[in-house]
């Protein structure tokens, strides 16, 4: 047989943990992972094509498509390294662009990636432990910045570009929101965190510089340039079975044991794991979308929310909540609420939103209803049909009929359709099923579940059971080719059963281990069978003996098949010798034309098969398909009667609509009558008014043409008139503006000279004054060198005088120059109200203008009038029309509301057999349940009692265990202080020998009283004062333990003395700085008092001095400016009293200063007060003397 080759033809199935794992290529093709190929779906068309993953690839981790959708970006790891993989999408087929395999850093897979804003640059982050963030020019393969995102191995969930610049990155995971920026080859975090980290599942971009991001506590965050602007918590709503809880759903164990996946821990499976520890009843925010009006975000399993953006402010609000409706088929009401959004996705028109579940499902809604579900929330629709949600067990096709059925692990069994690519039938069940087989015919199919094999009917809309036989855990079974046989595998023990009598006919037993694989030969008179345990037999179903046998034990067997002719058996196992295919199903459809695979990861491949030129295969085994399908008698019965039904009512309603139409006819045709008569009546009127306005009209526009006229006239008359008057206006002023200029000219020379003679008068002046002041001050200092600080504030006073003179000297002239100016001014204003006079001459002309103009408008509005009319008849004959046309619809609408009216009684009466049905089931539960419940009150009775008694016991065992605790406690007191005092005895003991034996020693030395007696003091010194020392020093120990624990006491309360004179401190600190403000501002007040003082006296002086006093008053000014000469000299009395009252008050402010320093002595001498940050009051007496210094 030539090689044959098999292409990709459709698919049944989504590779859901695959991070962004849906979006849309245009407004009717999206793109979604399914085994190892990514698939692009027409929505529009049904039609799929496949980008095909790389070789040896062991699975997609993430995708990316670019903003301009020409190019894909597949994370995969290929031979255990990962790859990045980039294709370009608009090329026909897509081909690869490039491969990114080749890392001059450590990675393990990469997790996330995303395209910038002009698909020049890709963003891709590896996961931990390195969690790197890598920035390439992926055209030219070249890292531009990489920098590690944690340290922590946190997982990283996503990272995004922003949507309007190739420099600004968002990177979020578990405790971590971090802005990046590229700059000179390196990305900078421009972001601080602020606040408790949160697990930030997911973040999108709702404008340049502002990301909404959600944890997985329910929480929504608008962040703004790295800073929090607003947060909301979603609400917990309660699931559609009424529980409460969100918890991720606990499958039960397979009976089938599968390999571990192949591809690493998904991006799904690590938030779920980073978020175990919250609290589960908070809704996880896995997926975030945005679009014009706001964004949309999963908000726990089976919700999704939209928030819309608040008009005024830069909030946004709950919208609309879309939920996963319901499956019909389901036996499950609770399963929208155990599967959760992971990925979601806006049309390029934001008409569509499209979703992925974490059971492998794909969504859709259309946003203009969610615009019509006010109040409800909306649903979402299949985007294709129900898929499954676990791994696929069984595979199993027919001859008759285009199906494929499958069966899972998520308990359903499907009927798929690959001519059509449809899903026929679907059905769940509360076991899991574990192998299936079609009958030839298409008609039936057996299914082994959990806890029995079942032999089921396939209706027009149903999967319905009709025989169950007690096989456990059937992990394989299969008809026979003729389809009147079928066999099931129990164990090591393989069942076969006649189609027609659904008798078991033999029970074939040999196998040790468990049979992994059955195939029947071309004519049904063997079964070849495959194990666990290397064997493989061949079975003679007539005497239910082995044939033939075949056993390797060193090899494990997983599947068999036979030839055509049945003399060649194939196997394959676990040693390799034959080409395995592992964890997936494969099969051929009878007439060979179609591949069909399956693998645990739920989807279901149909391929076409080609030889290696590209032709379809031969079919030597031309069958047409069958198009009969089974229906149950009651079903059709009771169709029958419902046809019978609706066969009579369409006769009454023919009935009753003809009657109604004659009436309908009758009645339209007077209206018809009527109305003609009124429109016959108003065109007539209409026409004379029309001839009427005909007339009017003639003789308004004969008056119109002779007004206009007189009008023209008459203007022309008054603009030559105005004209002559104007020129001869213009004229006039003219010669006043000239001779007004000569006069600004001379008055500005005149002007001009006053200026040059006051400033020749000012130096003069100035000369004379500095004259008389240098000479002044001669003799000053002559006379007074030893008050030269008063020689140098007369200085500054004449400075101040001569700068005073000055300023009024310019003034002066300021004030002559406004004057000139002012006049300057009247006279050019005169000059614009004429010119403006001529400007209001030349308004009334264009307004006579534009009242000839609008005379010929009214001419032209009435002729549009006119016109008006015209059609206002037309559109009257038109309207006749229309109102025909009306009642002809109405007609036909009033026939399809009656329609609909049957339709609902009909359904009407189908709602009420159902409720008598209802009702009677319900009053059969009622009564099975009430002595169920009296029971379970007597159990709960008896539970309450059990449980007093278990807390009674408990508490005796834990006052027991209390008193033993104490016991030993105490008896570990007496041992100790036992083991003390022994060895206190011992110590003793060896003491004493040890002075026996040196008493014995000294004995000797009786006889010499001087050696005796150094031998004695020796004793004493030796063992008196060493006792002394050990009594000292167990006493020394004792003081120690009370010394630490005195020190300790201590301690505490200096701590909290300390801290009660921190607070009293804080407490007075406010009146102490009042206290030196007062202070201050007393001082500063006397400062000034004394400055006004000197400024006084100063212009007492120069006052004096100008008016020229006589010799008598100099030496008083001399003995005032000479206080060390002579303090008690003669002056004016006021001069007196001022000095008088500026004493006394200083006097007053000394005695209140006083006062105030006594009062901060008192508090200083607080225990445990200090002077606020070490400030010193300056001494009482050094103040008093500043103050005499000052004042004198």
């Amino acid at each position: 047989m030539s090689a044959v080759v098999a292409q990709t033809l459709h698919v049944f199935g989504l590779r859901s943990h695959v991070a962004n794992n849906i979006f849309y290529f245009d407004e009717q093709i999206i793109i979604f992972p399914s085994g190892n190929h990514c698939v692009k779906y027409n929505v529009d068309q049904k039609w799929q094509k496949f980008i095909p993953g790389s070789e040896k690839s062991q699975g997609m981790l993430a995708l990316s498509i670019s903003p301009n959708r020409r190019y894909l970006a597949i994370s995969e790891t290929v031979q255990e390294k990962p790859a990045i993989t980039i294709y370009e999408l608009s090329s026909i087929p897509c081909r690869k662009r490039k491969v990114l395999n080749n890392f001059d850093f450590q990675v393990q897979k990469f997790i996330s990636m995303a395209f910038s804003p002009d698909s020049k640059y890709l963003l891709a982050q590896t996961s931990p432990p390195e969690s790197n963030l890598v920035y390439w020019l992926w055209e030219k393969q070249k890292v531009m910045a990489i920098v590690r995102i944690d340290t922590q191995n946190n997982p990283v969930y996503q990272v995004s570009f922003s949507p309007q610049d190739n420099t600004q990155v968002c990177v979020t995971g578990n405790g971590m929101f971090k802005l990046l920026r590229f700059a000179e080859g390196t990305l900078k975090q421009t972001n601080f965190q602020r606040g408790e980290p949160q697990n930030y599942l997911a973040h999108t971009w709702v404008a340049d510089d502002k990301i909404v991001v959600g944890t997985d506590t329910g929480k929504l965050f608008l962040f703004e340039s790295g800073d929090q602007r607003w947060e909301t918590s979603i609400m917990v709503k309660e699931p559609t079975d009424g529980s409460k809880s969100l918890d991720v759903i606990q499958e039960s164990e397979s009976l089938i044991e599968f390999p571990p996946v192949s591809s690493p821990l998904p991006s799904y499976e690590q938030m779920v794991a980073a978020s175990s520890h919250s609290q589960m009843s908070m809704p996880q925010v896995f997926a975030i979308a945005a679009y014009s009006k706001g964004f949309a975000c999963s908000a726990g399993p089976g919700r999704v929310l939209l928030f819309e953006k608040m008009e005024e402010k830069d909030f946004y609000r709950e919208s609309r909540e879309i939920r996963i409706p319901v499956d019909p088929q389901s036996n499950d009401p609770s399963q929208p609420d155990k599967q959760d959004v992971l990925c979601l996705c806006f049309s390029p028109s934001e008409e569509t939103l499209v979703a992925s579940t974490s059971k492998n499902q794909l969504y859709s809604i259309t946003m203009s209803l969610t615009e019509i579900s006010k109040g409800e929330p909306a649903h979402f629709e299949y985007l294709m049909y129900p898929l499954h949600s676990a791994p696929i067990t069984g595979l199993a096709t027919c001859i008759r009929k285009p199906l494929i059925a499958t069966c899972s692990l998520d308990r359903s069994i499907r009927l798929w359709n690959y001519e059509t690519n449809t899903l026929e039938l679907f059905k769940e069940y509360q076991e899991e099923a574990y192998s299936i087989s079609l009958h030839p015919s298409g008609h039936f199919i057996v299914v082994g579940f959990a806890d029995k094999l079942r032999l089921m009917n396939l209706l027009i809309d149903d999967i319905r059971s009709f025989k169950e036989y007690s096989v456990r855990g059937c992990g394989e079974c299969s008809f026979s080719n003729g389809g009147h046989l079928f066999a099931a595998v129990n164990g090591n023990v393989i069942h076969v059963y006649t189609a027609t009598s659904l008798e078991n006919i033999s029970s074939l037993k040999g196998h040790t281990g468990k049979i992994r694989s059955i195939v029947w030969n071309a004519d049904d008179s063997k079964l070849i069978s495959g194990g666990t345990d290397g064997a493989v037999y061949e079975w003679n179903l007539s005497t239910g003996k082995r044939e033939t046998e075949c056993v390797l034990k060193s090899c494990s067997y997983n599947c068999v098949t036979v030839s055509p002719d049945a003399k060649i058996i194939f196997a394959v196992g676990s040693d390799h010798t034959l080409k395995e295919i592992a964890d997936s199903l494969m099969l051929l459809t009878f007439d060979d034309q179609f591949l069909l695979t399956a693998a645990e990861d739920g989807c279901l491949f149909t391929w076409k098969v080609f030889d290696k030129d590209g032709r379809g295969i031969k079919r030597e085994r031309e069958v047409g398909f069958a198009e009969e399908v089974l229906v149950t008698k009651t079903d059709m019965e009771e169709k029958a009667q419902v046809m019978l039904e609706l066969k009579t009512r369409v006769e009454e309603l023919k009935m009753e609509n003809e009657y109604q139409l004659r009436l309908k006819d009758m009645n339209y045709s007077e209206k018809i009558k009527e109305l003609t008569d009124k429109f016959i009546q108003e065109m007539e009127s209409l026409k004379t008014k029309n001839q009427v306005l005909r007339t009017e009209k003639e003789k308004q526009d004969v008056y119109h043409h002779e007004h206009i006229e007189d009008l023209l006239d008459k203007q022309s008359r008054e603009l030559q008139d105005m004209e002559c008057c104007n020129n001869q206006k213009l004229l006039l002023e003219y010669e006043k503006y000239q001779e007004l200029q000569l006069k600004s000219q001379r008055m500005q020379e005149e002007y001009e000279k006053q200026l040059r003679d006051n400033e020749e008068t000012k130096s003069q002046a100035l000369e004379e004054l500095t004259e008389f002041y240098e000479a002044k001050l001669q003799e000053k200092t002559t006379l007074l060198e030893e008050a030269q600080e008063d020689v140098r504030q007369q200085l500054r006073e004449f400075e101040e005088t001569k700068k005073q003179i000055e300023e009024d000297e310019d003034r002066e002239i300021q004030d002559i120059k406004t004057k000139y100016e002012k006049k300057l001014r009247d006279e050019k204003e005169s000059n614009l109200r004429l010119k403006g006079e001529t400007g209001i001459m030349r308004k009334k002309f264009s307004s006579l203008q534009k009242e000839i103009e609008e005379r010929t408008n009214d001419i032209e509005t009435l002729k549009g009038e006119q016109m008006k009319l015209q059609g206002v008849i037309k559109s009257l004959e038109k309207d006749i029309q229309g109102l025909k046309r009306e009642i002809q619809e109405r007609d036909e609408t009033i026939q399809d509301k009656e329609k609909r009216i049957y339709d609902l009684k009909k359904k009407n009466q189908e709602l009420g057999k159902f409720k008598f049905v209802l009702d009677y089931k319900i009053k059969e539960l009622k009564k099975q349940i009430e002595p169920r419940e009296n029971e379970i009150r007597v159990m709960k009775e008896q539970i309450q009692e059990m449980e007093a008694e278990l807390e009674n016991f408990h508490k005796q065992n834990t006052q027991l265990e209390l008193n033993i605790t104490e016991l030993w406690q105490k008896l570990r007191a007496t041992d100790q202080e036992m083991r003390r005092e022994r060895q206190k005895e011992r110590d003793l003991e060896a003491l004493v020998k040890r002075f026996k034996t040196d008493l014995h020693n000294c004995v000797a030395y009786i006889q010499e009283p001087r050696l005796l007696k150094e031998k004695v003091r020796g004793l004493f010194e030796k063992y008196v004062q060493r006792a002394d020392m050990v009594e000292i020093a167990g006493l020394n120990t004792d003081l120690q333990q009370e010394y630490a624990r005195q020190r300790e006491h201590l301690e505490r309360n200096l701590a909290t003395l300390k801290k009660k004179v921190v607070k009293e401190g804080e407490l007075h600190r406010t009146d102490y700085i009042r206290i030196m403000q007062e202070n201050v501002s007393l001082i500063k007040e006397i400062n000034e008092l004394r400055r006004e003082l000197k400024f006084t006296r100063s212009q007492v002086y120069d006052l004096e001095a100008a008016l020229k006093l006589t010799k008598k008053v100099r030496p008083q000014e001399v003995s005032e400016t000479e206080p060390s000469r002579d303090m008690l000299s003669t002056a004016p009395a006021a001069r007196l009293n001022e000095q008088e009252e500026t004493g006394r008050i200083i006097e007053m402010q000394r005695l209140e200063i006083q006062r105030l320093r006594d009062q901060i002595q008192e508090q200083e001498q607080v225990t445990g007060f200090h002077t606020l940050a070490g400030v010193r009051l300056p001494s009482l007496s050094n103040s008093e003397v500043d103050l005499e210094v000052k004042t004198n």
